[in-house]
């Protein structure tokens, strides 16, 4: 397969992936969190999907489309792996998804990424809450629910906060 036509898949997977969330999501209250705004396409499409929720985005450096960079206080900017801790108790049980499209393609960063982020992102969930990657991760209090029938296994990893 082609690099092309791997990323065509991927972004098929992501966008099936969020709007199976979207649907499920309706009964559990919070926000949501954008881990690596890149250019601010699926940003933008979470405006689109979520538009009664307040989008919190995380970026290292900015670099979206002006129309899909968020307000000052809807942007993070660093690392989120060193930002995250600073905003426990700010959105401690609040967050009800999280989408983390964050693979680099580096084994090694990617590894160390999910690794963070699986211990970092439980405190952060509400009830019923929702975390969707691209890679999978293992928060503790979450089980792994199977994506739609449209995306291959091992494409895109759904979880769910007990």
């Amino acid at each position: 397969m082609s690099r092309l036509d791997s990323f065509i898949r991927r972004l098929e997977a992501q966008r099936a992936c969020l709007e199976h969330v979207s649907e499920v999501l309706t009964d559990v209250e919070g926000c949501v969190f954008e881990l690596g705004l890149g250019n601010g396409r699926t940003y933008d499409h979470l405006r689109a999907l979520f538009p009664a929720r307040e989008i919190f985005a995380f970026e290292i450096r900015l670099a979206a489309h002006p129309d899909c960079i968020p307000d000052d206080s809807h942007l993070f900017l660093g690392d989120f792996l060193d930002v995250l801790p600073t905003l426990a108790s700010r959105f401690a049980a609040q967050v009800a998804l999280v989408h983390a499209d964050c693979g680099s393609g580096r084994p090694q960063r990617d590894a160390a990424v999910s690794e963070g982020l699986s211990r970092l992102l439980a405190p952060f969930l509400a009830p019923g809450a929702i975390v969707l990657s691209d890679s999978a991760l293992s928060i503790p209090s979450t089980t792994m629910l199977a994506p739609p029938a449209s995306v291959p296994r091992g494409r895109y990893f759904i979880s769910r906060k007990a």
